[in-house]
């Protein structure tokens, strides 16, 4: 499969056509249809004391999100692309659930906001929420600096994580998706601390050379279908392992598979992932993997 169509959900502030635009380079990746979708908040049109349901406030509102919409649907009608938009008064995540089962999306692209904790939008909880509720891969767009740069490159170096799960070559065969349009992948494996505790320094010296070789036969397999890719072992807690090697390759964003864990590990599983796609100043592209039961766990390292 290729990625042709894209939902884009936007709540303006932390997420506009900037960012859109930095995307667009996955025309190169087949792209040719774009979804935008604005969710208003239901607080913001809610009854209030005295003036009942805000009827002017939610024409308002959605006025404003369509005169965006149409301004960023000139710019993409210009490129030869289509384009769908969906605005309403609902809550966040059943509203994107709702347009996925309707487009089909290969790609969801939501914001985050580094100000702060939100309370309904964006925050590490829905991610962990969308990720059960959907098979398609999201893509957590982040602004890496302070004054709201957008990363011109978001697809030269990316970074991508792997634990050898079973949904392993799921992500695999997705991230070939992007060969043309990838400059250079860096993949990681981080070690568990307990894995080199051994008085024999040989036996230490065997376990990294085997999981290098591991991640040398994955790289071998994205250069044959035409990405660069290099190789890493990491040893320590996956978190900051992740995120030290993303900033020592300079990473463009952080890419994390996904699989089936037991249920005493979930808990400690999903708070290593919501902590990296809430917290980490790297864009985030996580890609669901489903379990035996038609549920959707996520699980990195």
């Amino acid at each position: 499969m290729e990625i042709r169509k894209l939902l884009f959900v936007t709540k303006f502030e932390d997420l506009c056509y900037d960012a859109l635009n930095s995307l667009l380079i996955l025309r190169n990746a087949a792209l040719e249809h774009v979804i935008f979708l604005n969710v208003i908040e239901r607080d913001k049109v809610a009854m209030k004391r005295g003036s009942g349901y805000l009827k002017e406030e939610e024409v308002k509102l959605k006025e404003t999100a369509n005169i965006r919409f149409i301004d960023w649907a000139e710019n993409l009608f210009e490129l030869g692309m289509e384009v769908g938009a969906y605005i309403e008064v609902s809550t966040l995540i059943p509203e994107i659930i709702k347009v996925v089962k309707k487009e089909s999306p290969d790609l969801i692209v939501i914001g985050h906001s580094h100000k702060g904790v939100l309370k309904q939008l964006y925050a590490g909880s829905d991610v962990s929420e969308l990720m059960r509720r959907t098979e398609v891969p999201i893509l957590v767009f982040k602004h890496m600096m302070d004054d709201n740069i957008v990363p011109e490159k978001l697809f030269d170096r990316p970074l991508f994580a792997t634990n050898w799960s079973d949904t392993c070559n799921k992500t695999l065969e997705y991230i070939k998706r992007f060969k043309n349009v990838i400059g250079e992948i860096h993949i990681i494996h981080v070690v568990k601390e307990s894995a080199l505790k051994s008085p024999n320094a040989h036996e230490v010296q065997k376990v990294r050379k085997a999981e290098r070789k591991r991640l040398e036969d994955l790289c071998d397999e994205l250069e044959d279908a035409g990405i660069n890719a290099k190789p890493h072992v990491y040893a320590g807690d996956p978190q900051k392992q992740i995120e030290r090697a993303a900033k020592e390759y300079q990473a463009s964003m952080i890419i994390l598979g996904s699989s089936e864990k037991a249920a005493i590990l979930e808990r400690w599983v999903g708070s290593v992932s919501k902590n990296i796609a809430d917290k980490s100043i790297y864009p985030c592209l996580l890609i669901p993997g489903e379990n035996n039961t038609g549920q959707l766990r996520l699980q990195i390292l």
